[in-house]
């Protein structure tokens, strides 16, 4: 309250635009931090719930009653039992329960079904690792959303995700429990590991783990503004002979390369401008999704940063940047069924764009709304804290569209 009403002083004083807006930012930061503490007590931080017997079998890929039967044979990690026998499983329960199948499986001389349990990707198969840009330069069209909760289910899935957060907005990260300005000091972004100076940090010292057992996360804030201004710089720098080491488009793909071998997929939440930290991401990346909202003006937006795109990589390509994509799509957010002139607009794209625009949508759902109220996603609120036919038909979008996007993954391992 002390800071509210240092907020309200500041604005009847009349100081500075400066000085009341920085007493506003404190205000908010103020009530954020109680809003945490209130939502996630006793230690401010967020915890990702049990899972039922039948979801925890769904996720894993077997029925109930065996998931049963492993249980009462001692197999495995035992669930924890609750009031009438009910068992609940933690994520890291489950993915020791993948790790045991997949284990029984090679025993057997089964790497088929072994791989089924536990997808982690092998190099020695040639899959490498898939970086996958989520971009578009226009607010509002899904794109931290659709980041998170792709980042979640493929943890889901069984695969080692790191999410990058690369927005100065720090979305992503406020998703995952973070407070940039509480919780995050210098150089504990992407920044830190592809800045210029002798202050960059190894990028392993800098990812986080997430209560999302097999998601980590390299959270943002503010500071990644820095590499907008540091590049120009650097790169005049470089023409008078006084900077080394690599071009600004090679720096993340560098810092990623150095913690290739701990994950199968890097999901990069990209900032809502074509800047240098975006078109870096762009040149690290395996593959593209782009976030389309199915409005005429979203669209025509869409065609300016496409033209942009193009003509900024052809630069970065002439430069030596290598631009191989497996895959890219457009992925349609925040879609009404029902709503005529999105159908059409959705319409005229995939006769554009063919099978380049995901055939699932994103619906438009007041379930992800709500649970964005208390810093949640979808995969993280239990069914029961919604009305279930909203919710079921939220979460099957979410599921469609995820699953697709995961099974190009695999089509770009030769799977």
């Amino acid at each position: 309250m002390a800071v509210e009403a240092e907020s309200n002083r500041a604005v009847q004083a009349g100081l500075p635009a400066d000085e009341a807006i920085a007493a506003d930012a404190r205000a908010l930061s103020q009530q954020l931090k109680a809003m945490r503490e209130r939502l996630f007590p006793p230690a401010a931080r967020k915890t990702l719930r049990s899972f039922t017997s039948g979801e925890a079998a769904k996720l894993i890929g077997v029925s109930d009653g065996y998931l049963r039967q492993l249980s009462l044979a001692g197999e495995g990690p035992q669930p924890e039992t609750g009031t009438a026998g009910r068992r609940s499983y933690s994520l890291a329960d489950i993915n020791a329960v993948r790790r045991h199948l997949a284990d029984q499986a090679i025993a057997k001389k089964n790497d088929a079904k072994a791989r089924s349990y536990v997808k982690w990707r092998d190099p020695a198969r040639g899959e490498h690792l898939q970086v996958i840009s989520v971009t578009n330069f226009k607010g509002g069209s899904g794109k931290t959303t659709s980041s998170v909760h792709l980042a979640q289910y493929l943890a889901l899935a069984g695969h080692r995700v790191l999410a990058v957060d690369l927005d100065p907005q720090a979305s992503l990260s406020a998703l995952f429990g973070y407070q940039p300005e509480l919780d995050l000091d210098g150089n504990d972004t992407l920044f830190g590991a592809i800045r210029y100076d002798s202050s960059d940090r190894p990028l392993k010292e800098i990812i986080r783990k997430t209560y999302f057992d097999g998601l980590d996360l390299v959270p943002g804030n503010l500071e990644l503004q820095e590499f907008e201004h540091a590049t120009p710089q650097a790169l005049a720098n470089r023409q008078n002979g006084t900077e080394a080491g690599p071009l600004f488009f090679a720096r993340v793909q560098q810092a990623l390369a150095s913690v290739a071998d701990d994950y199968d997929v890097v999901v990069l939440d990209c900032p809502p401008q074509l800047g240098y930290l975006t078109l870096s991401a762009l040149c690290a990346s395996t593959s593209v999704v782009v976030t389309v909202h199915p409005q005429m003006l979203d669209v025509a937006s869409m065609n300016q940063f496409l033209f942009m795109t193009s003509d900024l990589l052809s630069v970065v390509r002439e430069a030596g940047g290598e631009l191989n994509f497996d895959f890219l799509r457009y992925l349609v957010t925040r879609f009404e069924p029902n709503d005529g002139p999105q159908t059409q607009i959705v319409g005229f794209m995939r006769s554009l764009f063919g099978d380049r625009v995901l055939t699932s949508a994103m619906v438009k759902s007041t379930s992800i709304a709500d649970a964005g109220l208390t810093k949640q996603t979808l995969y993280e609120v239990g069914r029961e804290n919604f009305t279930r036919a909203t919710y079921d038909r939220a979460l099957e979008s979410l599921n469609a569209v995820n699953s697709e996007i995961e099974a190009l993954i695999h089509t770009a391992w030769g799977r």
